[in-house]
This record gives C-alpha cells, structure tokens and sequence, in this order.
C-alpha cells in the first residue's frame, strides 16, 4: 500500500507493534507497575477472567471484549498515520487476543491466524529454500501433509523420526536444518515428547524448534517456558472451545523471529478476522474452567477402558500406566482430554464409535461435546495407508476427545455401544453386571 513509503505511515503498516491493550495504563505508570505485580499472584482462572489491559481505548468501559468489526480507520490527516489503518495489518480486537495469548505463553508476541494450518504454514515458511526440518513420525495429518507435499514444492527438505529418540533426532540434524517441529502430546497416539530436550538438540545445531501446543494449550503446558522458540496452538479447539471458529495462535520469544512473522501475517493477509478473535477472547474466560471439566472426563474414561476387555491398547498420558505419564508429569500439568485406544477389529472400532450418542463423530477436539472419530478413515485419511502401517497408526484406532457432560452419562453411553458394537462385529463381550457378578 501507499502509505508504506510515506513519512506517515501507521505503525501497523511499519511492522510497529500497536500499543492497543497496554495503552490503557500508559498515564499511570505507578499503578500499572502494582497492577501488574498483584497479576503475577494471581491464579490462570483468574487472569483469563480479568485478561490484562481489558477494554482499552474503549470510552465506555464495555465487560466484553469491544469487537472492531472494520476493515479499515479514519486517519488523522492525509500525511499522519494512526495506530490501525488496514485491518489486515492490525486490529485492536485482534490485538487484545494476541496480547492475552502472549501472557498466557509467556511469549514477546503472539500472532492470530484464521486457521492452525496457516500458522504452521507460516511457520514452516522462516525455513529458507533449501533448508531442512527434522519431525516426528505420529503428527498430525494436516502437518503431514503440509510437509511431504507442500514443503518440497518450497525447496524444503523434511526428516520424520522418532522423537521418543534423542539420537535419532541428533544423527537427523544437518548443517542445513533450521527447524525441529515437535507435537506433545502426538496426534493421535498420544506420544509424550520431550521438549525440553529436544529443544536443547535444536539449539545446539543452530535451528529454531516448535511445538504444537494443540492438545494442551497454555491452560496444562507452556511450550516457550520449556525452552522452544515457537509455540502453536490451534485457537479452533480448546481457547474457541465451542467448534463456531477456525483459528491458529503462533507466540514466539524474540523480537527479530516476531518481525519476521508479522511481516507474514501482514503481507499475505492471513491475519484473524475482528469477530473470530472476539469469539476466541469470550471462548477464553471459561477455557480452564472447560479444560479441567473435560481432563477430570477423560480421565474417568482411560479408566473405563482399562477395564474393558475388548480393549487392548490405550494411549493417555494422564494414566501412571502409560509410558509417557512421568515426563507429562514433568513438562505439563495435567494429561488433558484426549486419548486414543485400539480394539484390534477395525469393526469393532467402527461400530463402536457408530453407535455412541453423545458423542458427535467429526474430526478436531477440544468442543464442550464429546466427539469420536477414527484418524486412520478422517483426520489422517491423507496419510498414505502404507506409510501409516510404518509409522504404527492401526486401522482400528478410536480417538476421543472428551466433553463437558455429565461422566456417568459418557461413561454410561461407552458401555451401551461397545455392547451393541460387539454384537455386530460377532465379538463376545461381557457388560460390567455380568463380569463383576
């Protein structure tokens, strides 16, 4: 645009960072050093509930997040630039976002996106041509598309490996690797990666390492405190937390790896819309709350499973009997809401998840409704069947993403379709009042 070479250029459009939510204690330095001090005591619930800098600018001091639905701002004059111009550069709804998220992630920046996929394209794109990125072999099949069809087409080069493998993460590493791309937990398997030392071999080889922060989100694990440089959420599941909005969050520590994301953001316009940000700030109030309902379900079910004798896999890393439970312990603070289980019949699985009622079968997660799908026939149905038979993705595969019903009620629907599941799969299976009689 124009004003890019003019002397009055906004700040958005020069790449500045809109001062936005931190104006608003900008004539009261003293009292903003203590209100900010008294934040740092308080609990997550809490600074979701009072997010930082809320309702600046905003003359009538709106409880809700003030929704900016324009494209574009009146100027101070012909030659001034003001604060916004363009919404594609900035906008303070979406400011208010990215600066909540930023604390949130204890990151220098946070960046909205409209979708998780573009940020990880995003991403992916600080890898010049020619420059390499070292992955995990269970991620999910969006990523895996994203990289083995899309990142070749840039002159990028892609190693998947077992990031359970600290060598074989370090023996992939080479002069030209620029990013180590992990996911923790994996989608779907439930793979506990650990970032704290992978980041490390990253940094070591002089590359950038990111996670997909997906699964957790800031409420159970904090990516840029464990040493990464990149931290992606998708904003669709836990922070939307009502399946109504497509988002994606990248938050970074450093000035010159958020400029370059910025310049991103704004060149190529793929910057969240001012409603969908609004959606994902009201979706933030009730996050913990929603996560913790939704963990406490989950946990309930891996329990459920457990017992079930048609089960014979079950991947969650909130249980002490998964092999991942200690480092999740270490790294984050709670298993989450999803898990995955094998029944070894893909019959089985399929009718099983068929004949749940509460739960909606669709592919993501993180909804206040339960959902069920199987990766292997939706959300990783690109991946082709020969290389996920290697990578130990099983046809059968159930993931789970659990809700915020009542746990009896889920429980009692998972009891009811395995029997009618078993049934018409010709599988013999005893209900709990006939196995504990």
């Amino acid at each position: 645009m124009w004003r890019l070479a003019s002397r009055g250029a906004s700040r958005s459009q020069l790449g500045v960072i809109p001062q936005g939510v931190r104006s608003i204690h900008s004539t009261r330095p003293a009292q903003a050093s203590a209100a900010s001090e008294e934040r740092h005591t308080w609990g997550l619930a809490t600074r979701l509930c009072h997010p930082k800098g809320k309702g600046a600018g905003d003359p009538y001091n709106a409880s809700s997040p003030v929704l900016y639905q324009t494209a574009t701002f009146e100027q101070p004059s012909a030659t001034e630039g003001g604060e916004y111009d363009y919404t594609r550069s900035g906008n303070p709804t979406r400011t208010q976002l990215e600066a909540q998220m930023a604390e949130l992630e204890g990151a220098d920046r946070s960046f909205a996106f409209t979708s998780g996929m573009l940020a990880l394209a995003v991403a992916m794109r600080l890898v010049p041509h020619g420059g390499h990125i070292v992955t995990g072999d269970d991620i999910y099949g969006g990523t895996s598309r994203l990289l083995s069809r899309i990142a070749p087409q840039q002159g990028i080069s892609v190693s998947n490996v077992d990031m359970n493998d600290l060598r074989a993460i370090e023996g992939a590493m080479t002069a030209a690797t620029k990013l180590v791309w992990m996911e923790s937990p994996t989608n779907p398997r439930m793979q506990v990666t650990d970032i704290v030392g992978i980041a490390a071999i990253a940094r070591a080889g002089g590359a950038l390492s990111m996670v997909d922060n997906s699964m957790m989100a800031p409420v159970f694990q904090q990516p840029l405190a464990l040493g990464a440089d990149i931290s992606m959420t998708s904003a669709t599941k836990f922070i939307g937390g009502h399946s109504d909005v497509t988002a994606g969050i990248l938050s970074v520590r450093g000035k010159e790896l958020a400029d370059k994301i910025y310049f991103m953001q704004n060149s190529e316009g793929g910057g969240l819309a001012p409603y969908d940000c609004w959606l994902c700030l009201r979706g933030l109030k009730t996050m913990s709350l929603r996560m913790e309902r939704q963990q406490e379900n989950c946990a309930a079910m891996a329990e459920w499973l457990h017992s079930n004798p048609l089960v014979s896999k079950i991947n969650y890393p909130g249980h002490p009997s998964d092999p991942g439970y200690a480092l999740q312990m270490r790294q984050a603070s709670g298993g989450g809401s999803l898990l995955s289980f094998e029944t070894g019949n893909v019959a089985l699985s399929k009718a099983f998840a068929d004949h749940l009622k509460l739960f909606k079968v669709t592919v993501s997660f993180g909804s206040t409704s339960s959902l069920v799908s199987l990766p292997c026939f939706m959300s990783h149905a690109s991946i082709p069947a020969e290389v996920r038979k290697a990578r130990g993705l099983p046809d059968d595969l159930v993931r789970i993403s659990a809700g915020i019903e009542t746990t009896k009620d889920l429980l009692a629907d998972l009891e009811q379709a395995m029997v009618k599941a078993a049934a018409e799969a010709g599988v013999a299976y005893s209900p709990p009042a006939s196995r504990h009689s």
